[in-house]
């Protein structure tokens, strides 16, 4: 027997390999009730069935579980989605544009939805319940594959005109540097990305001075990836460190540029680089006071750790759609 009078939310987190679920209470301040998981689909069609067929099983095991159906859906996405919920362009998601995603779920689930860039989320769930909890000016910068950003401020997420604020990793830190997907040369993701930085850790093996991270890639110095530097890093392999180093200060380089515009009380940082640790953050807040405006003559700005980790798109997705139901 269900209790309609049981308020539960659902939030969904597509990416671009894997599509996360979570139901939670939002009066409660405990971690989700229920997770499920699915690879990520390809195709406009075949993304909007597994976002509706999601819903509908979390849904299922909401009643069956706790007795509660679901009464509202958010979703986290990554790319450009505007206020009405289309997502109008997804790097990840190959011919998904112009998609009215809230009404397709709204439609398919029956229940008010709500959708929002994924990092955005990410930001408000860490905003809640995470790493920045009662800071009014925060800042989540999400370092994965790309780099994605969110920017809670006074209990609201920026936006801006269009919905389209908080895509920091497109922001052009060198006009000769590296071509972007997006078209353009030299993004900040470019460099301070898990792509940038086993770009950085390519460059240190053809030098010659990244002899555990090329035995971690099999040989090759050309198939050196990011997670091959964290690991000789992790294991205290001193070139991989180096390269850490540098990798580092292109991190703090985009940070203390954008606190330089938003003066921010806060910055967290997620996604999966972040599993590095103090390997990462203790450089990235070395570089970030000498390169940040006035330095020595400002409040510092904490620079931690998410705390929600890969459920964080999620949670904050749920939250968002309770706010709004």
């Amino acid at each position: 027997m269900t209790d309609p009078t049981r308020r539960l939310v659902c939030g969904l987190d597509l990416g671009g390999t894997k599509l996360l679920g979570v139901v939670l209470d939002p009066d409660d301040d405990g971690p989700p009730l229920i997770e499920h998981r699915v690879a990520t689909p390809r195709g406009p069609d075949a993304v909007v069935e597994a976002l509706v067929a999601m819903g509908h099983e979390l849904d299922a095991r909401a009643r069956d579980q706790l007795g509660a159906p679901v009464t509202a859906v958010g979703l986290g996405i990554a790319g450009l989605v505007d206020r009405s919920g289309t997502l109008r362009y997804s790097p990840n998601l190959p011919g998904v544009v112009d998609l009215n995603l809230a009404d397709r779920l709204r439609d398919g689930l029956g229940v008010p939805a709500t959708v929002d860039n994924d990092a955005n989320c990410a930001a408000w769930g860490e905003h809640e319940r995470g790493a920045a909890r009662g800071a009014n000016h925060s800042l989540l910068v999400a370092l994965g594959t790309g780099i994605g950003g969110g920017i809670p401020v006074k209990g609201e997420l920026l936006r801006g005109a269009h919905g389209f604020a908080g895509e920091p990793g497109h922001m052009v830190v060198d006009p000769d540097g590296p071509p972007c997907p997006c078209g353009r040369r030299g993004c900040w993701e470019r460099f301070a990305s898990g792509s940038g930085l086993g770009r950085l850790g390519r460059e240190a093996a053809h030098a010659g001075s990244a002899d555990r991270v090329v035995e971690l890639a099999g040989g090759d110095p050309e198939d050196v990836k990011g997670e091959h530097v964290t690991q000789a890093a992790r294991e205290g392999d001193e070139q991989a460190i180096a390269v850490f180093r540098q990798f580092a200060w292109w991190v703090a380089l985009g940070i203390a540029n954008l606190v330089n515009i938003l003066d921010s009380e806060i910055v967290v940082i997620g996604g999966g680089l972040v599993e590095a640790g103090e390997i990462l953050l203790e450089p990235v807040r070395a570089s970030y006071r000498e390169l940040v405006m006035g330095g020595p003559h400002r409040d510092e700005v904490p620079i931690v750790e998410a705390q929600l980790g890969e459920q964080a798109g999620a949670i904050g997705a749920a939250l968002l759609a309770a706010a709004r139901a």
